[in-house]
């Protein structure tokens, strides 16, 4: 169980994410100064609209880190390097939990998939890689933790 969000985790979590959150969440990861990394979403907002996203990447340089990723075609080169079907039974698992939490006798709209609402595949590493911090056993998460490691020792010189 996480400790109750505080006024001041409300407000930093409004400014990372650039506006305020649509529903309850907790922080589940936080960096070594306390900063939120991962948010773990209620499956259905305030407004009743379903939330695919249960584990919400919000952490500043990490969403900067895997962004870059991103945008080098990590996508794809995640696609390529993870067996389908450990990726299809990724996505079968986060849905079971992230299901799991919708209230009983809710008769409204629900999330569907996996992943970030993901059918088959990957299309956003952020939500595989927030998942993965925050403990879930997600192939395309700890790629994504491989791939940053290795970039960080390049850089680093290591």
């Amino acid at each position: 169980m996480t400790p109750p969000l505080t006024d001041a985790d409300r407000e930093r979590v409004e400014e990372l994410l650039g506006r305020p959150p649509g529903g309850a969440f907790e922080i589940v990861v936080r960096n070594a100064e306390g900063d939120p990394v991962v948010l773990r979403n209620a499956p259905i907002l305030d407004s009743g609209r379903p939330m695919p996203t249960l584990y919400w990447l919000c952490g500043s340089q990490e969403r900067k880190d895997v962004g870059r990723l991103e945008s080098e075609g990590g996508v794809r080169a995640a696609e390529a390097a993870i067996d389908p079907d450990e990726i299809a039974d990724a996505h079968r698992r986060y849905g079971a939990e992230r299901d799991a939490e919708i209230p009983a006798g809710h008769t409204g709209p629900r999330p569907s998939n996996g992943v970030g609402g993901t059918r088959r595949g990957v299309k956003c590493l952020h939500a595989h890689y927030g998942w993965y911090l925050a403990g879930g056993d997600d192939p395309v998460g700890r790629w994504v933790a491989g791939q940053l490691a290795a970039r960080e020792a390049a850089e680093d010189g290591s």
